[in-house]
């Protein structure tokens, strides 16, 4: 059984509106109701449904699932258990294999799996065990604030009819993903998604045909668990995964030149991904034999970081990708966005009442900003190693292509950091009437130092 926390802090009175139910939307609300916040989480989209394939939360992210009643508990057996990662280059040569153990020893586990399954799991946490007022098909079309609150006017759909609604609150959390609305009034302009250059082929499905396929089958048959196997190319990556419940999963990141207007993301044939991987050795060819059609093939965005994730009058704060899109390079874009949600509870009860959000909206800036910008180059540096590099030295030094798994990173706790410098954040704040956010900021620059404390429960 895993541990867990009392369920909630004493009431504060706060009214938080979440926009969004992905992985930043969902922790925002359920750790605001955790710290005692009155919590409504709105959603464009009229069902729930299980949608994507593999994503990762380092143990930055999964210590908080495990401070979540039963949740752990649930996540467990839907993840994806590899004692560790070997990296190959594309034509079969094995470079070398990370194993996980010390990780794991370090900082506790971590959880790999299907998107969908695991944000199910979080969301029957929020809506059935905590009551957490979850409102599909509310599109959000407007943000507002004022000195005293904040609002989002709500697009929904009344006896086949729209209606628009306002829904005021004291703080809005835009968790509306990387072509947030609210961005908009944040910024005071428009800020375009652009394209990186790259974009990635996804599959997940049924691995019982790689199961018994002599050439692939060891994906399942062999004492070791799951497998995680990353092939590397000419400015190309391909990874595949097993679990051993079942299913399978791969991801191709490949060079993509179009614009990111034209599309998001895009059902394409696994003929595609063949002429990227044309040559490559026989079991990734006999992977995409076994693949179904179609793939999803996923623009990676790119943006420079945003100047500011809140908004004049602090009583609006971006979010996860909203705010800050992650490489899935740095395998770190969800736990950040959990971090975020993490904090903001901490930062608005700490504030201790309504009057009192702009300053806990700040000091949640403050307190995140410089960290989650240098996790985000961890996913440029891992990208840049992966992509760019000589096929022939990185054979004479496979150590070169092993993941950073940094203390810094993996053994952070958002919680325990937020409490504990919330005081000297805000003190630094006040200074400026929470105008200049510099000093605040570099007050909580990560100490990335080789001794650095870490977190294991």
């Amino acid at each position: 059984m895993t541990t867990s926390t009392p369920a909630t802090a004493p009431k504060t009175g706060i009214r938080v509106i979440v926009v969004g139910t992905g992985f930043a939307g969902l922790t925002a609300a359920i750790e605001c109701h955790r710290q005692g916040h009155s919590v409504v989480v709105l959603e464009k989209f009229p069902e729930r449904k299980e949608l994507g394939d593999i994503i990762s939360f380092g143990q930055n992210s999964s210590r908080i699932f495990r401070r979540w009643p039963g949740v752990a508990d649930k996540i467990e057996p839907l993840s994806h258990r590899a004692n560790s990662l070997q990296i190959k280059t594309w034509d079969g040569h094995a470079l070398l294999r990370q194993e996980w153990a010390k990780e794991t020893e370090n900082w506790g586990k971590r959880y790999d799996g299907h998107r969908g399954e695991l944000h199910g799991v979080m969301l029957d946490h929020a809506e059935k065990d905590l009551g957490i007022d979850v409102r599909l098909g509310h599109r959000v079309v407007q943000y507002y604030e004022t000195d005293d609150g904040a609002a989002v006017d709500v697009e929904v759909v009344v006896d086949g009819k729209k209606e628009t609604k306002r829904i005021e609150g004291d703080v809005v959390l835009a968790a509306d993903g990387v072509r947030s609305l609210g961005r908009t009034l944040v910024l005071g302009h428009e800020d375009k998604p652009l394209a990186s250059g790259y974009a990635v082929y996804r599959a997940w499905f049924d691995g019982s045909e790689i199961a018994q396929d002599p050439l692939t089958s060891f994906f399942y048959n062999n004492p070791d668990g799951d497998q995680h196997i990353c092939w590397i190319g000419p400015d190309v990556h391909f990874i595949a995964a097993s679990l051993k419940k079942g299913s399978f999963s791969w991801v191709c990141t490949h060079k993509d030149v179009a614009d990111i207007d034209e599309s998001w993301q895009l059902e394409a044939p696994v003929a595609d991904a063949r002429k990227v991987l044309e040559g490559w050795e026989p079991v990734v060819q006999r992977i995409l034999d076994l693949t179904p059609e179609p793939l999803i093939d996923w623009k990676l965005v790119y943006r420079d970081p945003l100047p500011t994730w809140i908004s004049p009058k602090r009583r609006i704060a971006l979010i996860g990708d909203a705010a800050h899109p992650f490489l899935p390079t740095s395998i770190q874009g969800a736990s950040q966005a959990v971090e975020d949600g993490v904090t903001l509870g901490v930062t608005l009860r700490k504030a201790g009442s309504a009057a009192n959000v702009p300053e806990a909206v700040a000091a949640f800036e403050a307190l995140r900003y410089e960290r989650v910008r240098a996790a985000q180059k961890t996913g440029e540096t891992t990208r840049d190693t992966w992509h760019q590099a000589d096929l022939e030295a990185i054979k004479a030094n496979p150590e070169s292509m092993r993941l950073k798994r940094e203390a810094w990173v993996l053994g952070h706790d958002a919680e325990a950091y937020a409490e504990e410098h919330y005081d000297a954040t805000v003190a630094v704040l006040r200074r400026t009437g929470l105008q200049d956010l510099t000093e605040a900021r570099q007050l909580n620059v990560p100490d990335m130092s080789p001794n650095v404390k870490v977190r294991n429960d």
